[in-house]
């Protein structure tokens, strides 16, 4: 019997659920660094690192970024959950409003630890939407 070949993935937040469907592939950032899962991976659960990417490799071979912050992910089977406290898909991300936001934070340039949270939220939303129109315009 042939092992299946891809991972069912369901990307979650506390608002919302943000996407699920069919991947060849998963990488995320924990705290121990980057993880791949690829079909038939064994069991894992971990900790997402707060302000990071999410890249999908989906079926077509068009990659989906998520930017998450927070949160925790697990792997079961072939099945891949992604629960974030805050999740956004690279597509949704305005990036001038988090330019705009990252500017304003960096002014401020505040040791006060939410300001700091917010300014690693800027720089990562800035990034993951960087990287789908890098990936996108290839």
């Amino acid at each position: 019997m042939a092992e299946a070949k891809v991972l069912n993935v369901a990307v979650v937040s506390a608002e919302r659920a943000l996407w699920s469907g069919q991947a060849k592939s998963i990488v995320a950032k924990t705290p121990e660094g980057d993880i791949g899962i690829l079909a038939n991976h064994e069991p894992v659960l971990a900790l997402l690192v707060d302000s990071s990417g999410l890249k999908i490799e989906e079926l077509d071979g068009s990659t989906l970024m998520v930017a998450v912050h927070g949160g925790f992910f697990s792997v079961s089977g072939n099945e891949v959950n992604v629960i974030a406290e805050v999740a956004e898909l690279a597509e949704d991300i305005d990036v001038e409003r988090a330019r705009e936001a990252l500017a304003r934070l960096q002014a401020e340039s505040s040791s006060d630890e939410s300001e700091q949270a917010a300014l690693k939220r800027a720089e990562t939303r800035i990034q993951v939407a960087g990287i789908v129109k890098t990936v996108s315009s290839r």
